[in-house]
């Protein structure tokens, strides 16, 4: 039996409903670790975040393991970055086989030590362009990558018939900006207020 004591999950866990196992708990906090450490002196997540990495970050990013369904299988993150949110999403749901897309080196090169140091059997790196993947999935995963209508362009020829896009929109995300050849809905979490929704796409 597993008795460590995690704090400051409960409330967001909750409020998602999303059940997270302890182990699952305990790799949540070594990634905020590996980001503190790694990702930040590289410029992949700003400096000033250092202190609120866990709220800003990944609770944020748990969001998109909150809308993954039992018939999701397969997810890319595009432009992954310092994993945020397909690091985040695939430890939440180990069910879901992630790749994590990015075509920046060294980024990649931290994704595949967080895969590695995690024991992410279910995620791999692509050091790739997104315009260069092929192979159709469930989900595609949307953060700081770019504009919704640049990340639909980019996701739609990428969907499964009955797959969609999870994007990470801002605060300041005004609905004029959706694509109209999409169809979308919004989802907000009181438990994570400052936080823009995530905005679900998918064919029409």
């Amino acid at each position: 039996m597993f008795h460590v004591k995690h704090e400051g999950w409960e409330a967001v866990t909750d409020a998602l409903a999303l059940t997270l196992l302890p182990e699952q708990i305990t790799q949540l906090e070594a990634f905020e670790d590996l980001i503190r450490e790694r990702a930040v002196p590289l410029g992949m997540v700003a400096p000033t975040d250092v202190g609120r990495i866990r709220e800003r970050h990944i609770q944020d990013s748990l969001r998109g393991a909150s809308v993954v369904t039992d018939d999701d299988h397969t997810a890319y993150d595009l432009g992954s970055g310092a994993g945020l949110p397909g690091v985040v999403v695939a430890i939440a749901r180990p069910q879901l086989r992630m790749t994590l897309v990015e075509s920046r080196r060294p980024r990649a090169a931290f994704l595949q030590l967080v895969v590695d140091r995690l024991g992410l059997a279910n995620s791999i790196v692509a050091t790739v362009r997104v315009e260069t993947l092929s192979d159709p999935v469930d989900l595609c995963f949307s953060r700081a990558f770019a504009r919704v209508g640049v990340a639909w362009a980019a996701a739609a020829r990428l969907l499964n018939p009955a797959g969609r896009l999870v994007y990470f929109a801002g605060e300041r995300f005004d609905v004029a900006e959706l694509p109209t050849d999409a169809a979308s809905s919004l989802v907000t979490t009181s438990a994570l207020a400052r936080s823009g929704p995530l905005v679900i796409m998918s064919r029409q």
